[in-house]
């Protein structure tokens, strides 16, 4: 594997906030991946479970016992809230703009299904422009890849990707790191500016 590129169970972060972010976003990635393919985009807000306790004692409730008691000794401990009723939006880039986070919140995870082609393949596709036809080439390659990405940022700055792709569906395969999607991690982190 390459440097920067983690295979599960090896904590690579080396901050108190990039473990916990790194936690976060493997869980999250376990989670989104049980409910198998095809899904769409997934936003969740990421905030420290012992402040959020704080803030509000019933939200203990919602939460394991086990949970609970782990934020107690672990004030970096994040707690990932989906998020929905997500504004329509054309396209990634045009959701991600219209995202803003309270102060509460201390970073976010996205969940995104992504096709990818052999670099040949892919300027094939580009240079069609209609989107029927396009939608069709991109489904008839044997040699087309799903990719799963799902990547955390936090408002401190650190960042941490798992990749987990339809061909290798298991926990085992699931690549991890801190910047396996720099333009995803950077597009997230704007969300926080």
């Amino acid at each position: 594997m390459h440097d920067d590129v983690s295979a599960p169970g090896e904590d690579r972060s080396a901050s108190p906030h990039g473990r916990a972010l790194a936690r976060a976003v493997t869980e999250t990635e376990a989670h989104v991946a049980a409910f198998g393919w095809d899904q769409p985009v997934r936003v969740f807000a990421l905030v420290r479970t012992a402040e959020a306790l704080a803030a509000d004692p019933d939200v203990a409730e919602l939460l394991e016992a086990a949970t609970v008691e782990e934020a107690r000794s672990d004030p970096e401990l994040l707690m990932v809230v989906e998020q929905e009723g997500l504004p329509a939006a054309a396209d990634l880039e045009h959701l991600l703009a219209q995202l803003a986070w309270p102060e509460s919140v201390h970073g976010a995870a996205i969940s995104v299904e992504r096709l990818v082609l052999p670099p040949a393949a892919q300027e094939e596709a580009d240079a069609l422009t209609d989107a029927a036809e396009r939608l069709a080439f991109l489904r008839a390659r044997p040699d087309r890849e799903d990719i799963r990405m799902v990547v955390g940022v936090l408002r401190s700055g650190e960042s941490w990707c798992a990749l987990r792709s339809r061909s290798h569906d298991d926990d085992a395969s699931v690549y991890q790191g801190e910047q396996l999607v720099p333009g995803l991690v950077e597009a997230l982190t704007t969300t926080f500016l």
